[in-house]
């Protein structure tokens, strides 16, 4: 088995299909398909499902793919540290993470970090928690953006305390406006929530309080969860990041009791990063460590 081989492999696995594996690569398809058979064969078992609509990872070939990933991830990071010895910064970085950090922080970090080191590649890949941690552990990321809360058994540098506010229609609290909202307000008010995966610290914050929420309105984005507020159909908690340039006309206060998300940087490795890896993440930690 060849570097190509692992390749060719995770390619056809992301695109699921030969031909657009065989354009990305630079084969051809015949190239890509013999190699897969010869993978196969060397293996003892099938690792793609082939079919008219199109190429599927065999349950072996899902428990394979991490192994290929650790493998391809291994081979970046011998080339990243050669470009170190020889005094480059070049090389590529996977980040993975959720909605806010991607609108807020991202946009403003990759440009300025690449200026800087305009040799390294940065990819991103944008999801819920449990989609980061998910990529994270298989290899997909090198690194990923998580709330502390979320992130299971991986290794998490803090990085920022982002308080949680409620988030009800426009003028549904007048002459409250500058008082938080407690528990006992809360309870008595429908909600609109999203699922576990979406908002893990807000459902903590739920559970802790003893705060069964009424709720008929289940989205999995902020922007459509707040455009429901702002239409009358309930209140939402939502972290304070989220609602910075928000387009819907609804209030936000304060919870009490105080209630945060604490927004951290994951990787599985964290003393044994590519060089490249390593240089973006010590920039994450120079611009966004508060805590």
């Amino acid at each position: 088995m060849t570097l190509l081989t692992y390749q060719a492999l995770k390619t056809v696995a992301e695109q699921g299909s030969f031909r657009k594996a065989a354009d990305l690569l630079g084969l051809t398809p015949s190239a890509i398909s013999h190699a897969i058979s010869s993978l196969e064969q060397e293996l003892g078992f099938s690792v793609l499902n082939r079919g008219k609509n199109g190429v599927t990872l065999t349950n072996y070939g899902e428990q394979l793919i991490p192994y290929v990933n650790a493998v391809l991830n291994s081979d970046e990071s011998l080339h990243q540290a050669i470009a170190e010895f020889n005094g480059l910064q070049q090389g590529q970085v996977k980040v993975g993470c959720f909605s806010s950090v991607c609108t807020n922080w991202l946009p403003d970090l990759i440009h300025s970090f690449q200026k800087e080191y305009p040799g390294i590649r940065i990819e991103i890949f944008q999801g819920t928690y449990d989609d980061v941690v998910y990529w994270i552990k298989n290899g997909v990321v090198d690194l990923g953006f998580l709330s502390v809360s979320s992130a299971e058994d991986i290794p998490i540098e803090p990085l920022y305390k982002d308080p949680l506010l409620c988030v009800v229609p426009k003028g549904m609290r007048r002459g409250k406006d500058k008082e938080p909202i407690g528990i006992e307000e809360m309870r008595g008010c429908q909600f609109v929530t999203q699922r576990e995966s979406t908002d893990a610290d807000i459902q903590n914050f739920l559970k802790e309080n003893n705060l069964n929420v009424q709720s008929n309105y289940h989205v999995v984005d902020d922007l459509s969860t707040i455009a429901m507020v702002a239409s009358g159909f309930g209140i939402c908690l939502m972290p304070e990041m989220v609602m910075k340039d928000i387009p819907y006309e609804v209030d936000c206060y304060p919870v009490r009791p105080d209630a945060y998300r604490i927004i951290g940087i994951a990787t599985l490795n964290p003393e044994n990063m590519a060089p490249a890896v390593r240089t973006f993440y010590t920039r994450v930690r120079q611009e966004y460590k508060k805590i």
